[in-house]
């Protein structure tokens, strides 16, 4: 029985995590609207990406992290910034410092290099961790560009 307990609060605090728990979990939580902005460009198979995070509030965050996912996988051997791991093999988890209610929090800039020098490449934003704060409008910390190598910034 003992396991089996075990193993349930696992799954439900990876849910959580992951922003799949049932809202009756998230009772007495701070709620937070987390959104995330910016640009990316792309020429010659690199790819610029900034990245400003915003905490609408009510409540601050103590710590975040947003998550980066491309449909074409990054070169290997790669430095990034520092905050910034890779997480799967076309996926880097960057952290995001606390941020109070209304506040903008520092840009966050990589610069990718990505194997086989697409023409284009779908960019997936998502908050990966949101401190514990329930964000109960999702749809703008969740971004998805298509970005074309052509030298061009597009915004999000």
């Amino acid at each position: 029985m003992r396991t089996v307990r075990g193993i349930t609060a696992a799954v439900a605090g990876l849910a959580a995590a992951c922003g799949l728990a049932p809202r009756a979990a998230a009772v007495g939580a701070p709620e937070a609207d987390l959104a995330y902005h910016g640009a990316a460009t792309m020429a010659g198979g690199l790819l610029d990406v900034r990245v400003t995070p915003r905490n609408h509030g009510p409540s601050a965050v103590p710590e975040t992290s947003v998550l980066l996912r491309w449909s074409r996988p990054p070169a290997d051997g790669q430095t990034l910034p520092a905050g910034c791991a890779r997480s799967g093999a076309r996926v880097v988890l960057c952290r995001v410092a606390a941020l109070a209610a209304d506040d903008v929090g520092e840009e966050i800039r990589l610069r990718v290099r990505l194997r086989g020098a697409p023409s284009e490449v779908r960019m997936d934003l998502d908050t990966a961790w949101s401190g514990g704060a329930v964000d109960r409008n999702r749809d703008n910390d969740r971004q998805r560009v298509l970005v074309l190598d052509t030298g061009d910034e597009y915004h999000f």
